[in-house]
């Protein structure tokens, strides 16, 4: 499409909205304004026109200006108080010093649209550009009231530090990296950015929602707000709870009983192998025959575990390691000695085992020397000393709830 035919018949520019739907009430929280132009056998995508960057800034803002004033008319006329997503690059924002967006908005919030509904969408890669002016300017948009979100968070880690400067009020992730080779990577970046989005006290919105996994996967790691095929596609008509076939309630209920499951079965395991220890704290001597403790321990785990020690409360290894090589558990006196206590959560966790006298079991993670994923069963046998229990990731695999 030529642009200069596009602008040229903004009467022919027309706003289409995409639902974003909120994990809390299951509802249409709002919508994401974006273009289509009519020819003369359909509606086509404006997606082309704003990325390319051949096309004039100030045709993009003139175009964007006309779909921004008829979504605002409508959702008056509609009397929708819902969040109004808009899409606007660095260049288009600093055009007359972003002054042409705010005005627009400050003459609808005397109309009763209030500014703290309209959400301003920047990606990451704006940040590329000059972010100083970028940065002042959407900072005195918050002033305002009007809310930020980054789109494409995660593109460039290097980004990190000025997204926690910003403050946004939310994180989009883009759920397509899910189906890419490198989804193991994608699960490292998602942990990081629910991290940043914590502290910072953003809402986290998953786009791009193509299917039940995708959905589950948004649900899992905390998405306040959902976008996508899956959900709903974009439509001229703002679009409620009631026009969507997709009910994401029912959808909200099966996962949460699936967790629960999954929990239940973990706990269940965590009690088994409690128990498993407890009836052999009557074969503790102490800390000098602590190798032949964790002799009569291995044959209980055997199928669950591939290593296995004891720590004191300070974090230091009293014991050899335990370590099955093909089937076989072999020694390794030269491990004692090491200290632990450096290690994440590590100190907390011998506090609460100490506290409570019961086994914990911990989070999924990378081990050092394996690379495998793996977790650890942990359990007090005295107020001093804790056996440390390592469970190989084929066990693991054999059951789900310890994978997830």
């Amino acid at each position: 499409m030529d642009p200069l035919d596009i602008v040229g018949n903004l009467h022919k520019v027309k706003p289409i909205y995409q639902p974003v739907i909120s994990a809390i009430k299951h509802d249409v929280a709002g919508y994401e304004v974006l273009g289509r132009f009519q020819t003369e056998n359909e509606w086509k995508s404006l997606g082309g026109f704003f990325h390319d960057d051949d096309v004039p800034e100030e045709f993009k803002v003139e175009v964007d200006q006309h779909l921004l004033n008829m979504a605002l008319e409508e959702m008056l006329a509609a009397d929708n108080s819902g969040y109004l997503f808009i899409n606007r690059n660095a260049k288009q924002l600093m055009v007359n010093d972003g002054e042409d967006l705010l005005n627009t908005l400050l003459s609808f919030e005397k109309r009763g649209f209030a500014m703290s509904k309209v959400v301003i969408e920047v990606t990451e890669h704006d940040f590329d550009e000059d972010f100083e002016e970028l940065s002042h300017l959407l900072l005195y948009y918050k002033t305002f009231g009007l809310q930020i979100a980054i789109d494409h968070v995660g593109a460039k880690s290097s980004n990190i530090d000025r997204i926690r400067q910003l403050e946004p009020h939310i994180l989009k992730i883009d759920t397509k990296s899910i189906r890419n080779h490198n989804s193991e990577g994608f699960y490292d970046i998602m942990y990081s950015l629910s991290m940043l989005a914590h502290r910072i006290g953003a809402a986290l919105l998953f786009e791009n929602i193509e299917d039940d996994f995708q959905l589950y996967f948004a649900w899992k790691h905390g998405g306040r707000y959902y976008q996508g095929f899956y959900l709903s596609r974009p439509n001229f008509q703002l679009l409620t709870k009631e026009s969507i076939s997709l009910n994401i309630g029912n959808k909200v209920g099966a996962y949460i009983q699936r967790e629960k499951s999954l929990i239940e079965q973990r706990l269940n395991l965590n009690l088994a192998w409690e128990l498993k220890v407890k009836t052999l704290l009557t074969k503790w001597e102490g800390p000098k025959k602590v190798d032949a403790f964790i002799d009569l321990v291995k044959g209980q785990f055997n199928k669950e575990s591939f290593r296995m020690f004891v720590c004191n409360s300070d974090g230091q290894q009293v014991s050899s390691n335990f370590r099955k090589q093909e089937e076989k558990w072999i020694v390794e006196t030269s491990k004692k000695g090491s200290n632990w206590a450096f290690r994440p959560y590590f100190l907390e966790n011998v506090m609460q085992m100490k506290t409570w006298k019961k086994g914990i079991l911990s989070d999924i993670y990378s081990d050092i020397e394996t690379k495998d994923l793996i977790r650890t069963f942990s359990f007090p046998l005295t107020e001093q000393h804790f056996l440390f229990i390592d469970l190989n990731y084929s066990f693991m695999y054999e059951n789900e709830c310890l994978l997830v």
